[in-house]
């Protein structure tokens, strides 16, 4: 991977953008389409892969591994891998994954209410 100049224009276009703008912030880590449905999902409790995968079955498995792989390293996943045969992985929210929540509930609140004004069928938050 190629490494990332820290005086380059666009780097300085991002941070002026964090620091005037927190929304950006929350979108440098969550800003994707998956990442707040996989974040909804772990919601729930710790969940072990083939579960995300299964309540997600649109998303193909590159796409939920390098999401889980992203998250975990921006510090809102954790992976606990059991050395056993088959492996035995779970991942659940971190503290930091839990404190988005109240956004991820909002979100899912936010949808309920525009479907319902839509004349959509009756979605409820799981």
């Amino acid at each position: 991977m190629t490494a990332i100049k820290e005086t380059s224009v666009i780097q300085e276009n991002k941070q002026y953008a964090l620091d005037i703008c927190p929304v950006t912030y929350v979108m440098e880590k969550i800003g994707n389409y998956w990442k707040p449905i996989i974040l909804y999902h772990l919601s729930k409790g710790p969940i072990r892969y083939s579960e995300i995968k299964r309540a997600i079955p649109a998303i193909t498995e590159k796409v939920l591994i390098q999401h889980l792989k992203q998250l975990e390293s921006d510090g809102l996943v954790i992976r606990k891998a059991k050395p056993v045969v088959p492996p035995y992985v779970t991942y659940m929210l971190s503290k930091s994954g839990k404190g988005l929540m109240p956004v991820i509930d909002a979100m899912a609140s936010w949808a309920i209410n525009e479907r319902a004004k839509e004349g959509k069928q009756e979605v409820t938050k799981q």
